[in-house]
């Protein structure tokens, strides 16, 4: 395989053909206790992020006060079911995200945003430092029109602020969620189990200004 093809979406003939199985994973959380599949608890929410490599970006949602359970997978890509080394061959389309299931009583969306924004280079494109491919691209999938509009805006927000600190324009993909596929059970909670393990997530240092009295759909 061309090392080109790790830098480009494959098409949906180059894309691998995957499998309908899906990935055997702990029922539990390995820091928290809570579950790592649905049925979650009704009044809670779901949100996917992708900010580079999964093992510190799903660390640092589990930390938020809040957060009730996280997972590590992969979304936005063809192939279903992928392995962890399908993903990284750049043939599946994917990226790496954290699925983050959240009580809106105790932390809001946009909170989530701003950890998501501050905790890594939105302006890379197929890269996160150097962890360098598809897989590691930037992307906010969205659930529902609420969410959606505030990952928008805080986009908006937030471009000018990094230009004026020197970087370039916000790759980040804002898409509806796609269908979460969960990683291999020795990816969930990596850094828990594995504390000294490798975390290639790093902020640019540039504070989130989130926008108020954003307009969003009922």
């Amino acid at each position: 395989m061309a090392w080109g093809q790790k830098l480009r979406l494959p098409t949906a003939a180059e894309a691998l053909p995957g499998r309908s199985a899906s990935m055997p994973v702990p029922q539990t959380h390995f820091v928290n206790g809570a579950p790592l599949k649905p049925p979650f608890p009704a009044d809670f929410e779901l949100a996917q992020f992708g900010l580079g490599c999964f093992w510190g970006a799903e660390r640092r949602f589990w930390q938020v006060d809040g957060v009730f359970s996280t997972a590590v997978g992969y979304a936005g890509g063809t192939t279903p079911n992928p392995t962890y080394e399908e993903v990284c061959s750049g043939l599946t389309g994917h990226t790496e995200v954290v699925l983050v299931v959240f009580d809106p009583a105790r932390v809001d969306y946009a909170t989530l945003l701003r950890v998501f924004w501050e905790s890594h280079d939105p302006t890379q494109g197929m890269r996160q430092g150097n962890d360098v491919g598809t897989q590691y691209r930037s992307a906010i999938y969205t659930y529902g029109p609420v969410q959606s509009a505030l990952a928008e805006a805080s986009r908006a927000a937030f471009e000018p602020a990094l230009r004026a600190a020197g970087y370039g324009s916000i790759t980040t993909e804002i898409a509806a969620a796609p269908e979460f596929f969960y990683a291999e059970h020795y990816h969930q909670q990596y850094l828990a189990k594995v504390p000294n393990g490798y975390c290639g997530l790093g902020g640019t240092g540039v504070s989130c200004p989130l926008p108020t009295g954003i307009a969003v759909p009922a």
